[in-house]
């Protein structure tokens, strides 16, 4: 708290956030004139009167309550809230409220030194200037992560760790006995001992884990995952547990079951893939119809509820693919041998069967254990070539698979589902680990032969549950959910898309909607303005995540999807699955408070999956480019912010940033409603989707940032 005598002229504002402060840290007391001016120092007649109506603003602004005429005590009751700290490298910090109100801002000498993601308790602070809200940390309620990554910096008499980013304030010492062999400009993982405190603004850790060099590959792999708090090994506990799993399926076992041992089955994969969760059966049952069996690896056989190998899984949720690795939720005896349906081996599965006609309509279906035997296993690619008409091995079912694929994606598509067709950047890597070449996946017949019928086994299996007679309460089961787009959202979307002469309805049914944005889909393809149009259509979008409370899926026009398809790498499918199973046994609503807290974990975990994974893309792109310096591209403008130019090499896809700084030829304003950078003097227009020519200036790996600067024409 802040020691100002009385005897030196205080400014209203010092004397603004004194009470403020004073008030924050007595939160439940009541203060009379007297006790306050004594607290405070205030021992001149004017600084007293200064004070008393400074306190009487603060009455009127909610922030205080009046207990007397001469006494005050802060309002609680508008003041103190619950949620969420955001902290920003530029100081711009937040507090995001767990009401879901709009995020308020915190200074950072009002922050307690809360970190990134912290759950906090904040008092409201009176509006003095511009009526902005502000918020001041009092209580940090638990933090997020426990652990940090970064460098080792060790010096004579103490060590510590330097991090990237915005997530610590000050770096974190470390103990000289506490470094476990780590060296000046190793990377390591420190666990956290100590928090700052009123005592101390230091942050205390020990070394759990020296990673190796920077620079390193595997280092930088490790590294990111460690960033998130995400495993990169597994527990021995947990490996030894699955090598004493029993890989032979017994003559008891296929007797439970139905046998499609010698129905033809394949499984269509990428070319490097080593778990096959999902296979595809097919067989004529009469004229112009064709029995369909989706055939899921049956995990939950495998892996009980509760036992060690699942409690792992638990806490991992989800498989997390980097560009050059696969962390898999499960290990890897059970991920690519026991539970992968690969060719020509026995393997038992979770089943949705159905019977199509030649349009592709479920004339009846059933869910039913199976085992089965793979007869091929395929690449995407030679799936594709046979499709196109290249002679292969069982064409004929893969061409009729292919028909009836398509038919059902045009259903889908008449019912409303949107299309989204995102490209993924992808890299060729070499035996060390380094990029030698980044392009495009675009999505293929191929790809979209099982994407629909792994739609159709989803949508199959949470109808089974979910869709109920009118009056009966359904099972608990975890659903997709994806809510419908943010009206707001859209509404700017409409405005923005009109400048290019496109029309688009944002009210009426959820079906003329998404016709409505496929339209403008479908209407901007190959034009100078389609990734334009498609990045601002994707940030109306609601994100897809897993509950028991269904809403459907907005983006498929399903009323009712789950995850069924892949419980090798998502902990959701392996939970369908064992309550599919009881269900069928006869078994009671499962405890929908229990399902519903593991669908928030799973839905956070796959959040943090994703961004550790394109972290490491990041890191790919700036290796990939880091031999490039100097050198010129053509680019386009990807993304605008207030601080620079998001560019994506055309080439290569590559993305790196033009910095405002090197935009010195105007001062540039940001329009954010219309994403573009306007210049005040000359008008000069940056918008996305502009074409723009580059050079290469910077490739920093360590922050995984790449920097481009206007090259001449």
């Amino acid at each position: 708290m802040s020691k100002k005598k009385g005897g030196k002229r205080l400014t209203k504002k010092q004397l603004v956030e004194m009470l403020q402060t004073f008030f924050q840290e007595n939160p439940n007391e009541i203060f009379s004139f007297k006790q306050i001016f004594r607290a405070l120092k205030l021992d001149t007649h004017p600084a007293k009167m200064l004070a008393i109506d400074i306190m009487d603003e603060m009455a009127w602004d909610d922030y205080l309550t009046k207990a007397s005429d001469n006494s005050y005590r802060l309002n609680l009751k508008t003041q103190v809230q619950e949620g969420t700290f955001i902290r920003k490298a530029n100081g711009k910090n937040s507090f995001q409220p767990d009401d879901g109100g709009k995020p308020i801002f915190v200074s950072e000498r009002n922050s307690m030194f809360a970190l990134n993601g912290d759950r906090v308790r904040v008092a409201m602070m009176a509006r003095r200037e511009k009526h902005i809200k502000e918020a001041m940390v009092v209580e940090i309620l638990s933090h997020k992560m426990d652990q940090a990554v970064g460098k080792l910096k060790v010096e004579k008499d103490f060590a510590f760790l330097v991090t990237e980013g915005n997530i610590f304030v000050h770096d974190i010492l470390i103990p000289k006995k506490k470094l476990k062999g780590g060296k000046t400009g190793d990377k390591a993982v420190v666990k956290i001992t100590q928090w700052p405190s009123k005592e101390s603004k230091n942050i205390v850790g020990e070394v759990i884990d020296v990673l190796g060099k920077e620079g390193d590959n595997n280092v930088e792999m490790h590294a990111i995952l460690a960033q998130y708090g995400l495993p990169y090994k597994y527990p021995k506990a947990v490996e030894d547990a699955a090598e004493k799993i029993e890989p032979g399926i017994t003559e008891q076992e296929i007797k439970r079951r139905e046998d499609f041992r010698d129905i033809f089955t394949c499984t269509i994969d990428p070319k490097d893939a080593k778990d096959f969760d999902d296979a595809l059966s097919i067989r004529p049952v009469g004229k112009g119809f064709w029995e369909v069996g989706v055939h899921i690896a049956d995990v939950s056989h495998y892996v009980k509820e509760g036992s060690v190998i699942d409690k792992e899984a638990v806490k991992r949720a989800t498989s997390i693919y980097l560009v050059d690795r696969t962390i898999p939720m499960l290990p890897e005896r059970l991920c690519n041998f026991i539970c992968s349906l690969r060719p020509d081996e026995e393997k038992l599965t979770y089943s949705v069967i159905v019977t199509l006609d030649e349009e592709a309509n479920i004339k009846k279906g059933r869910i039913a254990h199976t085992v089965i035997k793979s007869n091929r296993r395929y690449a995407y690619e030679e799936v594709q070539e046979i499709l196109m008409g290249k002679d292969g091995d069982y064409q004929g079912e893969l061409r009729i698979l292919d028909r009836l694929a398509k038919k059902l994606r045009e259903r889908r598509f008449k019912g409303g589902a949107v299309k989204f067709d995102r490209e993924e950047l992808h890299f060729d890597i070499d035996k060390d680990g380094k990029p030698t070449r980044a392009y495009f996946k675009k999505s293929t017949d191929a790809t979209q032969l099982i994407e629909e019928f792994m739609l159709l086994a989803n949508k199959f299996v949470a109808e089974s549950v979910g869709k109920v007679k009118k009056g009966t309460k359904a099972k608990t089961l975890p659903y997709r959910i994806h809510d419908q787009p943010d009206p707001t959202k859209l509404e700017t979307l409409r405005e923005f898309v009109v400048k290019f002469g496109y029309k688009m309805k944002t009210s009426g049914t959820r079906g003329a909607i998404s016709k409505s944005l496929n339209a403008l889909m479908d209407g901007c393809q190959g034009k100078k303005e389609q990734k334009l149009i498609e990045t601002v259509a994707l940030r109306a979008m609601m994100k897809a995540k897993y509950s028991t409370h269904n809403i459907g899926h907005y983006g498929l026009a399903f009323d009712y999807y789950t995850h069924f398809t892949s419980p090798i790498r998502r902990y959701p499918d392996t939970m369908v699955h064992r309550l599919l199973t009881k269900y069928q046994d006869g078994a009671r609503s499962a405890n929908q408070q229990k399902y519903e807290e593991l669908c928030e974990h799973c839905s956070d975990m796959e959040l943090v999956a994703q961004q550790a994974e394109r972290d490491s893309i990041k890191y790919k792109m700036v290796e990939f480019m880091a031999d490039k310096l100097g050198e010129t591209y053509d680019a386009h403008i990807s993304g605008i912010q207030s601080y620079g130019i998001y560019c994506e090499i055309d080439e290569n896809h590559c993305e790196g940033m033009v910095p405002m700084r090197d935009l010195d030829d105007d001062y540039y304003d940001f329009d954010e409603r219309n994403y573009c950078l306007v210049g005040r003097r000359r008008h000069h227009k940056y918008q996305l989707g502009d074409p723009i020519r580059i050079k290469v200036a910077r490739a920093n790996i360590e922050k995984r940032q790449l920097d481009f600067s206007l090259a001449e024409n």
